[in-house]
């Protein structure tokens, strides 16, 4: 596993504490949608397809900070939209590191370049980056030439920085092992801290419909793609999961909860996502 050694810490202690208070359910991530505006169209996510009126709303720092405090969570994951477009995203980072938890700032890179200079390197600030693949499988996802060669040009960047940096990756339908595996060998060579993956989840404001894996689908292509763990090159992959959530997308393990309910607020305030499970897909529906 790449998680490292002091987030592993501090959430067992979190866990810990919540089980001697007798909690039985309680959150460990928090999703900070801090804005849906973004400046890619990618084929499998439909945020932007919000009103102009949506889009133009941001999270303010007091607002996410007292959803952070609320929350309680020792990990507060911020999407998008692409939040390097929000003004004051280097208020909110720092706010969150500033109360000790561990922030993964997800971005698609086009702006890190521009913006990198407003973070301070922390073990508790991560640039998760976003690639779904190698050059040409990226960029058909981004719907977009050269983003790809952005996100590594931003890595390498965030590094030489001494920031932490780790990819997220989502595979859709008619995805190649082979290709996939492949991929996770370049981001291992970037010298990443971790793979984050995941199966595209079905999506209804998606401009595409027909990219999405359902759960048969996905178990067969995680089972295919994990066969090859051991390269002939020698490359050891480290993914920035958990062994129990990496078991439930073969299919070895099934839970009593779903795979992404974490507690997410937004510009709509506290949102609960419940992501239904079934043979079509994961389907998400935000509840108040």
């Amino acid at each position: 596993m790449a998680i490292p050694l002091l987030q592993m810490y501090k959430v067992a202690r979190y866990i810990a504490g919540r089980k001697l208070r007798g909690d039985k359910r309680y959150p460990l991530v928090l999703m900070l949608e801090p804005l849906f505006q973004c400046n890619l169209a990618c084929s499998g996510c439909g945020k932007i397809d919000y009103p102009k009126e949506i889009l133009q709303k941001r999270v303010s720092v007091e607002d996410a900070m007292r959803a952070v405090d609320e929350c309680g969570a020792p990990i507060v994951s911020i999407p998008g939209g692409e939040p390097l477009i929000h003004k004051e995203m280097p208020q909110i980072v720092a706010g969150i590191v500033a109360r000790g938890k561990f922030v993964y700032l997800c971005t698609n890179a086009i702006l890190l370049s521009k913006h990198i200079h407003e973070y301070q390197p922390s073990p508790y600030l991560t640039f998760s980056i976003h690639l779904d693949g190698n050059r040409q499988r990226h960029d058909e996802s981004v719907c977009q030439e050269g983003v790809f060669d952005k996100a590594v040009a931003a890595i390498e960047l965030a590094k030489s920085k001494g920031f932490r940096v780790t990819i997220n990756c989502t595979l859709f339908n008619g995805e190649d092992p082979r290709d996939v595996a492949e991929f996770f060998d370049t981001a291992t060579r970037l010298g990443v801290e971790g793979i984050t993956v995941s199966p595209g989840y079905s999506y209804h404001h998606a401009p595409k419909q027909d990219v999405f894996l359902g759960r048969n689908a996905s178990k067969q292509l995680f089972r295919s793609i994990f066969s090859r763990r051991r390269r002939p090159s020698g490359i050891s992959w480290s993914f920035n999961h958990s062994a129990l959530f990496l078991d439930f997308l073969a299919g070895n393990q099934t839970y009593q909860c779903t795979p992404w309910s974490n507690p997410t607020y937004n510009v709509f305030g506290w949102q609960r996502p419940c992501y239904l499970l079934s043979d079509e897909g994961y389907a998400p529906s935000y509840r108040s």
